[in-house]
């Protein structure tokens, strides 16, 4: 009984491994380029159409909606941009995160207030998936196949061969 055991949970273990080892293409595809690419079309529209865009702030009676048009339209197209290299992940995702709770909370409020009694109606406003993305990559961070991890390993190793060079100088 306990080799039958011990031979689920190692069958158990390499199914985690491989699930767990598409964490990172799945992160740097479905998430980041794919959502970065549509936060850039979306910036990117609203920028060449900041009347348009302007028109529908100030139909929401919000502050400035010219400034606040153009903001968003910034936000949008340098945010979509950073999330899909990996470039400041987590303060993208954040600011992102803030940029489309704004969006429900403004433009789409019946639907933020019935997460819990209609949800289908919750996740059927725009701001739905571009919210969820923005807050996968603000939790999760952005995978191995991001610029941020590679600026971590990058600076890790020179801050190591910095400690290193000052033990042996210091002997």
């Amino acid at each position: 009984m306990r080799t039958e055991e011990n031979a689920i949970w190692r069958l158990y273990d390499g199914f985690v491994r491989a699930v767990s080892s598409l964490q990172s293409p799945f992160l740097l595809l479905f998430v980041r380029l794919y959502w970065g690419w549509e936060f850039m079309e979306d910036g990117w529209g609203k920028l060449h159409n900041l009347a348009k865009v302007t028109e529908y702030f100030a139909s929401l009676n919000l502050p400035a909606p010219a400034q606040t048009a153009l903001f968003v339209s910034i936000i949008e197209l340098a945010g979509g941009m950073l999330l899909a290299v990996g470039l400041f992940s987590r303060l993208t995702g954040l600011v992102l995160t803030v940029n489309m709770l704004t969006a429900y909370v403004t433009g789409d409020r019946e639907a933020l207030l019935s997460i819990f009694t209609a949800p289908d109606k919750f996740s059927a406003a725009a701001p739905y998936m571009y919210l969820f993305a923005s807050l996968v990559v603000l939790i999760f961070g952005p995978g191995k196949f991001a610029l941020d991890t590679l600026f971590d390993r990058l600076i890790r190793k020179r801050k190591y061969s910095e400690v290193v060079d000052t033990r042996s100088y210091s002997s």
